[in-house]
């Protein structure tokens, strides 16, 4: 499993929770604009931490799988 791969997962994973709690702060204040415009952020890097998430789940899968013994 690449460590970096997993890393920028869970950094992704946080800077989209991070931009989500910021856009909620946003939309309190009525600034609606700014609370759209960050809950369409946080959207992205949620989309990207998944991807990286199935980038880790499909090497887990390769390297669980072994190679068909020679015959």
């Amino acid at each position: 499993m690449s460590f970096n791969t997993h890393q920028r997962a869970a950094e992704l994973h946080n800077l989209a929770a991070h931009t989500h709690t910021a856009a909620a702060n946003a939309h309190d204040k009525q600034d609606h604009l700014t609370a759209h415009e960050l809950t369409k952020q946080a959207h992205e890097y949620s989309k990207e931490a998944h991807r990286h998430s199935e980038e880790l789940i499909a090497e887990m899968a390769r390297s669980t799988i072994l190679p068909p013994k020679a015959q």
